[in-house]
């Protein structure tokens, strides 16, 4: 996904990575010339047989944050990704400001894991669930990136 943001920005948007994967945090992005970042988790789910079952039979795409590694900010974004394998193609995609998520995720606190923020989004071509207004195409994405990163977004 951010290789392609990359490329579909014409290198307008760059893409670090962090050694440590302990803050939640999978990608930063930020402009050319920028000074603004804007961090991404993303979480993946596949269509096929070994991926989601709920994806691949109910269209609802299911992804669990652990609380204990989630911290809500204005610069913190969720990069929900369903994944077509077979056909080597990502879609719909769900991006997502984290203190929305925080706000209107579905709350769980299993005993094995501890404290969780729920994603529970229809992937239906034509659903207007309450996750609707942050799904995109993934051609789409880089400029909500590029949105995200302006001043005062």
């Amino acid at each position: 996904m951010a290789a392609s943001a990359i490329l579909a920005t014409s290198g307008e948007l760059n893409a670090l990575t962090a050694l440590v994967d302990d803050e939640g945090v999978d990608v930063t992005f930020k402009r050319r010339d920028g000074s603004r970042t804007l961090d991404v988790q993303v979480k993946s789910r596949f269509y096929d047989e070994g991926g989601s079952k709920a994806l691949r039979k109910e269209l609802r795409f299911i992804a669990d944050i652990r609380e204990a590694t989630f911290r809500p900010r204005d610069d913190l974004f969720m990069l929900f990704v369903a994944v077509n394998a077979k056909e080597v193609e990502m879609g719909p995609v769900w991006f997502v400001p984290s203190i929305t998520l925080d706000e209107n995720g579905i709350r769980l606190n299993p005993k094995s894991t501890g404290p969780q923020v729920r994603f529970d989004a229809s992937a239906k071509p034509n659903s207007k669930d309450k996750w609707r207004p942050y799904r995109m195409t993934k051609s789409d994405l880089p400029q909500a990136i590029l949105e995200a990163l302006k001043p005062g977004s």
